[in-house]
């Protein structure tokens, strides 16, 4: 039986959360030993080569112009903003917590759109918003005990990704996906060699590193080419759900790898940012059907 476009689009939003999150458990093993700037860049050179290698071998790649195209271009920024945030907070929060913030994601995602986009969006679904947002602000616990600079490094991030994702949905369907991870691959490269002086300057590397590196890059391109596929291939409002799978992948990472265990402070607020996204999804399948 032939699978629909929203259960494709759904089995590669997972398969992009489980690539991500285990690239994230990756780099928060390297950054003790070098800056985000390098990380960026040695990742990002690496994906690059590879993402290049598939696309010439399968007739995929655009010419360099389309990077030029508005969509494409916007699109690179929005993922180099949210690459630097994100990997700058991973090295100094749990695992879990910053994947536990990411849930918001498909929330600034519904409010891009309707602040953005002109989607009509009713008082139930702002109202998950803003529960969803509350449960985030749980998470960080603003304070002395528990906010750390490194939290609002991610939600900067989700705010980044989640225009990112927006940007994506609006590049010409004649653009191949491969050319959109190619460019996106290189923009942080691009970002990365610009950050590594400032960010403390280049860290000699052993086998192991640069092993584990390269294990990152082909984790970021699957994850990389797994979400772009998703988003052009079934409707956001049913494939943003599956990203909450990624929770499942950080917080066991978090046990197995880093010896975290989530504390009930970062489980009340992730289990309030998911049933807000969740409740969202349904009012807009709702919408959608005339409900």
């Amino acid at each position: 039986m032939a699978l629909s476009s929203n259960t494709k689009g759904a089995i590669l939003m997972m398969l992009s959360m489980a690539g991500f999150t285990c690239n994230d458990a990756v780099i928060k093993a390297v950054t003790p030993y070098m800056n985000v700037g390098q990380i960026m860049l040695i990742r990002g050179v690496m994906t690059s080569l590879l993402v290049y290698m598939i696309a010439r071998r399968m007739n995929a790649l655009d010419h360099i112009r389309t990077l030029f195209q508005p969509m494409v271009a916007l699109r690179v920024l929005f993922e180099v903003t949210a690459a630097i945030a994100y990997l700058s907070a991973l090295g100094q929060i749990p695992l879990g917590n910053a994947a536990s913030i990411l849930q918001s994601l498909p929330l600034a995602v519904t409010l891009g759109a309707a602040l953005f986009l002109g989607e009509p969006v009713g008082w139930r679904r702002w109202t998950a918003i803003i529960v969803g947002f509350i449960g985030v602000m749980i998470i960080i616990r603003p304070g002395p005990e528990g906010f750390t600079l490194a939290s609002l490094y991610v939600v900067s991030s989700v705010f980044s990704a989640a225009a990112r994702d927006l940007v994506t949905k609006r590049i010409h369907a004649g653009v191949s996906s491969l050319s959109v991870t190619l460019f996106s691959a290189a923009g942080n490269a691009v970002a990365g060699a610009l950050l590594v002086q400032p960010f403390g300057g280049w860290q000699p590397m052993s086998g192991e590193l640069f092993g584990l590196l390269a294990l990152a890059s082909v984790l970021v391109l699957i994850g990389y080419q797994a979400i772009i596929m998703a988003m052009r291939t079934g409707e956001i409002s049913f494939i943003a759900p599956f990203r909450y799978t990624s929770l499942l992948w950080a917080v066991g990472l978090g046990i197995v790898v880093f010896g975290e265990v989530p504390d009930v402070w970062m489980m009340t607020g992730t289990a309030i940012v998911i049933a807000s996204g969740l409740y969202a999804f349904y009012r807009e399948n709702k919408r959608r059907m005339g409900g």
